[in-house]
């Protein structure tokens, strides 16, 4: 509520000392927030390997945003050693689950061949399922980069890259 304003003012210092309560007692939400103040320096000084740290608690428990946040890090080697095959661990795990944000990049990461060997039909895949769901910027995002990897494939390639979204199965 302190972080948000939301029945309360705004006091980011005050959401970070609940958030910290919650989170070292193992509550993943409260610790995927705590590595957001971190990350963005808000009540606390901006210290991205202590919010890696909060990030990756969160993210092993299985929390999708904190899986998504920390593959960020890693491929921009913000609190962490740069890594694009680390980076497209985490956002796995999370585009799995139907993270759209990581879906959108694991689409990305397979169009360039960053961290997994190119592959177009990949890459559409993960972008046609984010199109499919997320929020509309999301969809909007995802649907725009699909259409344009369509000219990069034929449409047998296509097909099978539709097959591929039919099959897929959340891990959630």
């Amino acid at each position: 509520m302190y972080a948000y304003g939301m029945g309360v003012p705004k006091d980011d210092h005050k959401a970070v000392r609940w958030y910290r309560l919650a989170a070292e007692q193992g509550l993943d939400l409260a610790q995927v927030s705590l590595g957001v103040m971190y990350s963005n320096g808000e009540g606390v000084p901006k210290d991205n390997p202590e919010a890696a740290r909060w990030y990756r608690m969160a993210a092993s428990q299985g929390l999708d945003v904190a899986q998504y946040n920390l593959g960020n890090m890693y491929y921009q080697g913000q609190g962490v050693p740069k890594d694009d095959h680390e980076a497209v661990r985490w956002h796995r795990l999370a585009a799995e689950q139907g993270n759209a944000r990581a879906q959108i990049s694991m689409g990305g990461s397979y169009f360039a061949g960053r961290g997994v060997p190119k592959d177009y039909a990949q890459a559409y895949m993960w972008f046609n399922l984010a199109a499919a769901q997320g929020t509309s910027a999301d969809q909007a995002e995802a649907a725009e980069r699909r259409d344009a990897l369509a000219g990069f494939k034929t449409p047998a390639q296509i097909a099978e890259a539709q097959a591929l979204s039919r099959n897929w199965k959340s891990k959630k």
